[in-house]
């Protein structure tokens, strides 16, 4: 058995059926004997619809505030898709950063993470139940919430893998993996099935947007094991490893 953290993008939640599409690759990963705490972003377009509504109303609005507001799009995807794993006959909690131990410094937007301690979502697993928790965002030491800025839900699903000692930290997006170039522009591009920490951050410092910059380096740090995948298929995407661990030996390949 092994213990398994996926992240999902906006993108893979976007809508109700693409959320039941995400529950069912969960209920699939955990079926095979894993263990599965997942990392979901915002729906869609949420958080500029969000940052659009707090403008019309505030040209400056206090950065606090924007961090409480900003929280709201991951508790509603994460809720949903508790839901969406619960009417398919399995069973998920759900749970904000703040309840999963992601506690932060107190720079609001681009909070860095000091600490995370998973005590909620280690009794959800060993209960045998799915872990969701809400990316991107924390809590400060004044109890205030806070978001990690850009690539946030990345970077607060290496933390929770490392954390939880989990075995790879797999990136599910809408892209078949790390391309050589963006593939919706450059019809020629070539995935790349396996990659190193230092190739990736290159590419990412570079502008890559497949995965960002802290989160990869955070991973490194740790080295953790990053699955880069699609939601919309199961092709076996881009790996990115420590140097000497052997991609076969990583589950769910």
């Amino acid at each position: 058995m092994a213990l398994i953290v996926q992240k999902f993008g906006g993108s893979s939640v976007a809508d109700p059926e693409s959320i039941k599409r995400v529950a069912r690759r969960i209920i699939e990963t955990k079926n095979a004997g894993n263990d599965v705490a997942v990392v979901v972003s915002a729906m869609g377009d949420t958080t500029d619809d969000l940052i659009d509504q707090a403008l019309s109303i505030d040209s400056n609005p206090p950065a606090r505030e924007m961090d409480m507001l900003m929280t709201a799009g991951e508790r509603i995807s994460m809720s949903l898709l508790a839901m969406a794993i619960h009417a398919a006959g399995s069973h998920a909690y759900s749970f904000t950063g703040s309840q999963a131990g992601f506690m932060t410094d107190a720079q609001f937007g681009t909070a860095h993470i000091k600490a995370v301690k998973p005590d909620r979502v280690r009794r959800a697993l060993n209960k045998g139940s799915v872990a969701i928790v809400a990316g991107f965002q924390g809590v400060n030491e004044g109890g205030d919430a806070t978001t990690l800025g850009r690539g946030g839900s990345d970077t607060s699903a290496v933390a929770l893998a490392v954390a939880l000692d989990a075995d790879v930290c797999e990136i599910y997006t809408d892209v078949d993996g790390v391309f050589t170039a963006d593939p919706r522009i450059v019809p020629t591009a070539r995935r790349i099935p396996v990659i190193d920490y230092e190739s990736m951050l290159e590419m990412s410092s570079c502008g890559s947007k497949v995965l960002a910059l802290r989160c990869v380096e955070y991973a490194q740090r740790f080295n953790m094991p990053l699955h880069v995948r699609s939601s919309f298929s199961h092709r076996s995407g881009t790996l990115i490893v420590p140097e000497g661990v052997d991609p076969r030996t990583l589950p769910n390949i």
